[in-house]
């Protein structure tokens, strides 16, 4: 009974469903049956032996890493939703020194997939090697991309809307007295920070290209503080931490001298110091449209061409106040 119980809570379906769906009896839907057999995949149990024969529908979760708090969010609800739809997740995590995106495309086809989702991936970057997601498109396999992506590619997207999250973090750090107001982003060729820039009402020489890093963060902030920025918006949550050690090394309070705002909202900024102030990412509703419209081509749907916007929301914290006199005078 509490095998039952423990495949009945996370399948989302009741005790009795899990039992008429493991004795093999009639009377439940494809797509119930399908979800508690990828539910017992998933947490470890043995299907009856005459399940066994019955292969999982397999999906592809494609991040870039999981040390940037936002990516393993993003697996658990884009990995949750799938297995409630009946399809198995198959997580894949790029390294610097081992296997690509491409390989990772590669393997992905290899076990016969029945579609992709990629989060934070070579697609979001306009000049580097797209050729394994054109493998797809020649497989007519069911993709989804997730946030900005390079034109062209022909992949369903659904993404944050970087304009409005640039609008709300500068119309707040205004409403503070911020004249000056710095943009750290990320490098050269990447879409979703060429997005924020085109959004970005301040002055051009108060944005910054860096590496998305900690250090990259940290490096940019500094610059742009030396050029007189009072307040700063980050391309992430990560570049925002770096931001606030490149002021603190250089003598400087945040907020009482330097306003910080990330992006993202990801696990345990509200346990840095100070508490940051971000934008967050609808990631529950972003991850949910995205199997959404992966398992509608799935079912042999049209593809939605559109790309799908989701408006942030500013979270309001501790790492933005006021501008202060002595920082109004740097």
């Amino acid at each position: 009974m509490s095998r039952l119980a423990d495949i009945a809570q996370h399948a989302g379906v009741s005790e009795a469903t899990v039992s008429r769906v493991l004795n093999g009896r009639s009377g439940i839907s494809d797509s119930t049956r399908n979800t508690v057999l990828t539910t017992l995949d998933v947490i470890g149990y043995e299907r009856p032996v005459k399940l066994r024969g019955e292969r999982p529908r397999l999906v592809g979760l494609v991040l870039p890493d999981l040390l940037n708090p936002i990516f393993p969010t993003f697996a658990e609800v884009v990995g949750g939703a799938l297995v409630k739809k009946g399809f198995t997740p198959v997580l894949c995590t790029r390294t610097s020194r081992g296997v690509s995106e491409g390989d990772y495309v590669t393997m992905l086809l290899g076990q016969q997939v029945s579609g992709v989702i990629f989060a934070g991936g070579a697609y979001a970057q306009a000049d580097a090697d797209h050729e394994h997601y054109e493998r797809l498109l020649q497989r007519r396999l069911p993709v989804v991309l997730i946030n900005a992506a390079a034109d062209d590619l022909g992949f369903s997207r659904v993404s944050t809307n970087d304009a409005a999250a640039v609008a709300k973090a500068h119309s707040h750090l205004r409403s503070l007295g911020h004249q000056r107001i710095g943009l750290l982003v990320g490098p050269l060729g990447h879409v979703p920070s060429q997005r924020k820039i085109q959004a970005f009402p301040g002055e051009p020489n108060l944005v910054e290209r860096t590496i998305l890093s900690l250090e990259g963060g940290a490096v940019a902030a500094l610059q742009l503080i030396e050029r007189g920025a009072t307040g700063l918006i980050c391309a992430s949550d990560v570049l925002a931490l770096g931001a606030i050690r490149g002021a603190r090394s250089s003598g400087l309070a945040v907020p009482e001298d330097v306003s910080v705002i990330g992006y993202d909202d990801s696990a345990l900024m509200t346990c840095v110091d100070p508490p940051l102030t971000t934008i967050r990412q609808p990631i529950e509703e972003i991850g949910q449209t995205a199997v959404a419209l992966l398992e509608a081509q799935i079912a042999g749907s049209p593809l939605v061409s559109d790309e799908v916007l989701f408006d942030p929301e500013l979270v309001l914290r501790r790492s933005t106040a006021s501008v202060t006199h002595r920082a109004g005078e740097r």
